[in-house]
């Protein structure tokens, strides 16, 4: 499993606890140096059957700075996803992938039901 995270970020590390805790094997990706890029987040997005919007990291400076809450409604898909792949710190994290299922954010009960 790829788990992108950001190394000062509570929730990620919550969320590495756990998978530490249960023994879940994870390559720890720093989601500013090895931001995924637009093929890796299309097939993320996709996989997860999630709107993109979620995947903006919405309480964000970044977010705020760029005033995507008003452009991103005017957005195509596309645009979404350049923005994403453009810097990491505009998703929503800790995202894991392991190649079928997807995780945004660390809820314990949704990382029991797929990562356990």
């Amino acid at each position: 499993m790829d788990l992108y995270c950001y190394p000062k970020c509570g929730t990620c590390q919550k969320a590495k606890k756990w998978l530490d805790e249960n023994d879940v094997q994870y390559q720890d990706l720093h989601i500013v140096n090895e931001t995924p890029s637009k093929e890796t987040l299309t097939e993320i997005i996709r996989k997860s059957e999630l709107p993109i919007k979620k995947f903006f990291n919405t309480s964000g400076k970044k977010y705020r700075e760029h005033n995507l809450k008003d452009k991103l409604p005017d957005m195509t898909d596309a645009e979404k996803i350049d923005w994403l792949a453009s810097d990491g710190m505009l998703i929503k994290r800790p995202l894991a992938y392991d190649g079928e299922n997807v995780t945004l954010g660390f809820k314990q009960e949704q990382f029991e039901q797929v990562w356990k």
